[in-house]
């Protein structure tokens, strides 16, 4: 079994939308507790564990805590929820899909993902995805008086999937973009307090906010830490199913993390590409390059923070993103952790900052 796996099911199964990452910090406070020399948070939500070092350079590693979710926008009078997209979605996978709603503090209630019944549709809609705003979510309520016992305006509500390994090795869950990133920053601060390790970097375990809706709290957080050198860890869509031409892949799930060369936020420095495909070689890691220009994450705030950072991204190939069944294989979590770990153990002079 892959390391980290049982950490990155209790993520997974976290409840945290967009702004309201609170679970998730939760599970990650508790998991790290007495592991690092400093713990800071800020007024947003974002988490900083501090590892000091002896360089008295600065290595930010970074993965966002938030998932894509909804926010319920108004009751109608039968007790149904409509609600609005918190961050990307294929609207073609929500209907028919279960949900937990809720709040942070609150209990969290069932619902599905509903629309109009098929027969009841016109020819022209059944060729058609649903629209969001032609969907809303049955509670189970009776009218909008008994809906609003659970529900208020701005709750929030995630995917109900469970977390499954199924095939050769293969994890089949939600918000595993970014809940991977979050557990393998976990695993390399686990694993450096467990062989009391020194790094040459101060090392900044920076658990993030609000990066699905592009309002990052990465930046405030580089901001304040001022690095001289970023590692964003993500999960990046791939398409390496049947039916996709060759140069629309991205990366290949099973063959390691994918390597950022530019997305729709970053341009990254070729020094600092060949930096992480150079270590996955030297240490016998594998990783691939990111194939195609697509997405973004934080890296794109980050490397323009605090007078600009050399800033490298690295993604686990994830099929089926953004959706209740997010899929990805055990061996790039176990790739994505190696080569995390390789970077903040690094010396200086061994980096692109030499």
């Amino acid at each position: 079994m892959a390391k980290g796996i049982e950490l990155l099911e209790k993520l997974c199964q976290a409840f945290g939308p967009t702004s309201c990452e609170y679970e998730v910090a939760d599970v990650i406070c508790r998991e790290l507790e007495g592991k690092y020399d400093e713990h800071i948070t800020d007024f947003i939500g974002d988490h900083i564990f501090m590892i000091k070092g002896k360089s008295g350079k600065k290595l930010m590693l970074s993965a966002h805590m938030d998932e894509v979710g909804f926010m319920i926008s108004h009751v109608d009078e039968h007790g149904y929820l409509y609600f609005q997209p918190v961050g990307g979605f294929d609207v073609k996978v929500l209907c028919g899909r279960k949900l937990f709603v809720g709040d942070y503090g609150k209990e969290k209630i069932s619902g599905l993902i509903s629309s109009k019944a098929i027969h009841e549709q016109s020819a022209e809609e059944r060729g058609k995805a649903t629209p969001i705003n032609k969907m809303y979510i049955d509670i189970g309520a009776a009218s909008k008086e008994d809906a609003e016992k659970y529900v208020e305006i701005g709750d929030y509500a995630v995917f109900d999937s469970d977390f499954v390994r199924f095939g050769d090795g293969m994890i089949k869950g939600k918000a595993i973009d970014d809940r991977l990133g979050c557990a393998v920053l976990c695993d390399v601060i686990n694993y450096i307090h467990e062989n009391k390790i020194t790094p040459d970097f101060d090392l900044y375990f920076c658990f993030t906010v609000r990066e699905e809706v592009g309002r990052s709290g990465a930046v405030i957080t580089a901001n304040r830490i001022q690095p001289d050198m970023a590692l964003v860890l993500e999960s990046t869509a791939v398409a390496d199913i049947a039916g996709t031409p060759e140069h629309k892949r991205v990366a290949e799930t099973g063959k390691g993390p994918a390597v950022s060369v530019m997305d729709y936020g970053t341009a990254y420095l070729p020094e600092m590409t060949s930096f992480a495909m150079e270590l996955g070689k030297k240490h016998g890691i594998p990783c691939q390059l990111k194939k195609y220009v697509s997405g973004g994450n934080d890296a794109g705030h980050i490397h323009k923070a605090s007078g600009g950072v050399k800033t490298i991204a690295v993604s686990c190939p994830t099929r089926y993103i953004h959706s209740a069944s997010c899929v990805i294989n055990e061996k790039d979590y176990d790739s994505m952790f190696e080569l995390a770990k390789r970077t903040a153990l690094c010396s200086v002079s061994e980096t692109p900052l030499k």
